[in-house]
């Protein structure tokens, strides 16, 4: 198993229409966003326009997660949705999309056969909770949107503080106890290459 932290100040933001884009892990590592050469991509993104126009992307599937706000999310010619904190909705970068709304969101990008899903937890101050990971997935990535908690599996612990992001891959099924030190919000994201 490997374990592999980065912080915030490891992150790399740039300015789009709407706010700002924070990249937060590409796949494979000399992949480009620009380029459109990843399997996988996650980041977070803030609107900060009342109307946005997301960016198109062919071939490049899409989930997006809200953390804070809401917003109404439009698919021109198939459908509309709102969604508030914790909501997702998976969609084709290709399609037109926009939204009404200003809002803080976390998005996983998939192209090829790469595919992915993200969940949301919310741990409470001095409570654990634990996830049982069945080794399907080839990583695990752990995103801790606001807090602080305490990571313990095969009798190691790992801190994680608000805008940590855990990476774990070669790994065929775990269990992970997470215990919250503050109340905390962790985003986490399996991923199938």
């Amino acid at each position: 198993m490997n374990f592999e932290i980065s912080k915030a100040a490891d992150f790399k933001t740039i300015n789009w229409s709407g706010g700002t884009s924070t990249q937060l892990f590409i796949y494979p590592p000399t992949s480009d966003y620009q380029r459109r050469d990843f399997d996988f991509r996650l980041s977070t993104a803030t609107v900060e326009v009342e109307e946005s126009d997301f960016t198109s992307l062919p071939e490049v599937s899409r989930k997006i997660m809200i953390l804070d706000g809401a917003i109404e999310i439009i698919h021109e010619n198939r459908y509309r949705k709102k969604l508030r904190k914790f909501d997702t909705d998976s969609f084709e970068g290709g399609w037109k999309t926009s939204s009404v709304g200003k809002c803080i969101d976390f998005n996983l990008m998939t192209r090829g056969t790469a595919s992915g899903e993200i969940l949301a937890l919310s741990i409470e101050k001095n409570k654990a909770t634990t996830i049982s990971i069945d080794g399907k997935a080839d990583y695990l990535i752990l995103y801790v949107f606001s807090g602080e908690i305490s990571l313990t599996t095969n009798q190691e612990i790992h801190q994680l503080q608000q805008g940590n992001l855990l990476v774990i891959t070669q790994f065929d099924s775990l269990n992970l106890k997470l215990s919250g030190s503050k109340d905390s919000e962790v985003i986490l994201s399996e991923i199938i290459l």
